[in-house]
């Protein structure tokens, strides 16, 4: 199977990475040639880049040069869009989102599985700008994409049964846990970030009312509910075995 990543951000450059780690021949896209190379060195020398991974024992020099050699970067969306399955990692702006849909649509094979790494816009609204809403299906990554564990899949009335075990699939190969959730058009952030946002407004309300500092919220949340992190320190970037 081939992958195509739309969008060399860092959340596009990590998952491109994953992809390739896992054996999957990856393209990666964007229109701007800067962010291309910025891309190229996240994943080699960056904080989560393979040359880290082999100092830190994550992963060994024949396996990183292996996932290296089976990853491109390209400026040419044809080139990304000539795959099997499709994630868009592109900013989150529901047009932008929409509109690089429509190009997919126009420009991938019909097979190909076009899914979206949005934090929570409505899949369906990606879905209904294109030919094969039965094909398009969200797949949201947590960030940073080498680390995190999130795989959360969600699926329209239309998704095919066959698109969501195909992409279930590849991300429990690519070492995630997939769950797969039901899309809605109600509420922004599909469950994490739902679940997310409520925690942190009433961490907030805790210490706006002078009740606890962010610290001591932290600290109870992860000594009450054995969090790997709190509230407040999930805004400043969980720690990994990585950083070890």
């Amino acid at each position: 199977m081939r992958l195509g990543v739309i969008g060399a951000g860092v959340m596009g450059s990590g998952i491109a990475q994953v992809t390739a780690t896992a054996g999957y021949k990856t393209v990666c896209y964007d229109v701007d040639p800067a962010a291309l190379e910025s891309a190229h060195e996240h994943v080699t020398t960056g904080r989560y880049g393979f040359e880290r991974g082999v100092d830190r024992g994550k992963i060994t020099r024949a396996d990183a040069d292996a996932a290296l050699a089976r990853l491109s970067f390209t400026a040419e969306l044809d080139e990304a869009a000539e795959v099997d399955l499709v994630v868009e990692a592109v900013p989150e702006n529901l047009e932008l989102k929409q509109q690089v849909f429509r190009d997919l649509d126009v420009r991938a094979p019909e097979g190909t599985i076009l899914a979206s790494n949005t934090s929570g816009f409505p899949i369906v609204q990606l879905a209904e700008v294109t030919a094969r809403p039965e094909l398009v299906i969200g797949w949201h990554w947590a960030s940073p994409p080498v680390v995190m564990r999130l795989a959360e899949i969600v699926r329209t009335e239309a998704t095919s049964d066959a698109v969501v075990a195909t992409v279930s699939e590849v991300a429990a190969a690519c070492g995630k846990n997939p769950v797969v959730i039901k899309d809605t058009t109600s509420t922004w952030g599909f469950v994490a970030n739902r679940v997310y946002f409520a925690t942190m407004k009433e961490a907030n309300r805790v210490v706006d009312e002078g009740i606890a500092t962010r610290e001591q919220v932290d600290a109870l949340m992860v000594d009450c509910f054995n969090w790997p992190v709190g509230p407040f320190g999930m805004t400043r970037g969980a720690t990994s075995g990585w950083d070890a």
